[in-house]
This record gives C-alpha cells, structure tokens and sequence, in this order.
C-alpha cells in the first residue's frame, strides 16, 4: 500500500512539473519557414498522374515573392507553364500560389517544397512521398 502511494505521488508530481513547464515555455514565433529557411530557388520532382507514370515538375521561388511553376506529363506532349505572386499562411511555414487551376498550397521545409492538397492539408497514403520537389540550387 506504501508503494503505491508512492507511485501515485511521483506520477502526480511528474504531471505537475510537466504542465508546468509547458506553460512557462513561450513558443518561439521569431523562427519559422520564412526567415530561418533558404527558400528562394528551384525545386523539382515528378508527381503522381491520374492518366499516366507521372508529370514531372519545376517550381521557382524569387526572393521578390514570385513563382513560375512548369508541369511536363511524362509520355504525352502535354507541358504547362505558369507565373504569378505567392503568399505566406499566418505560421510563414506555407506559400499559396496565385495560380486558380494548380495546387496552390506547398509546405517550405529545409531544401524542399511538399504539395499539399487543395485545401491546404498534407496528402497523405502510399503515394505521399512523391508530392515533395527538392531544392536543385
């Protein structure tokens, strides 16, 4: 009986401790995607098609907040070439393009960009890992 109050003592204390700290530790919003990340440059990757092996992608990011972005479908002579202006979400982790009929939402993350859904959610599923598009330069 002695050691369970003991038990139960050190998990309240634990508990207590933990929360506080939490509390007590500000979340620190100077460091996000934005200003901690070099993120300006090309990226590239092959997504998913619905009709075919893939479409093969580049995106440019200029320091100036502009985009262009090309799809090339793989084994069709179809090619589609975009530019616009981008903005930052409110956590300055996530660009939305400008472009009506594209994927707007791309994640910024160290020397790569993931595609998020249209409504700005990760995809997830088998095929998750073939909407990221890697930094060249």
């Amino acid at each position: 009986m002695k050691m369970k109050r003991i038990i139960l003592a050190a998990a309240a204390a634990l508990a207590i401790f933990g929360l506080g700290a939490c509390v007590s530790e500000p979340m620190d919003r100077a460091h996000n995607s934005r200003n901690s990340v070099n993120w300006e440059g090309v990226y590239t990757g092959t997504i998913p098609a619905a009709d075919g092996p893939g479409i093969n992608v580049q995106l440019t990011l200029d320091v100036d907040e502009t985009y262009e972005i090309s799809y090339e479908y793989i084994d069709k002579s179809e090619s589609f070439v975009a530019a616009g202006k981008f903005t930052w979400d409110e956590s300055e982790g996530i660009i939305m393009l400008d472009a009506p009929d594209l994927p707007p939402y791309y994640k910024v993350g160290e020397g790569i960009l993931i595609q998020l859904d249209m409504r700005g959610k990760p995809i997830s599923g088998g095929l998750a890992e073939r909407y990221i598009l890697r930094k060249l330069r």
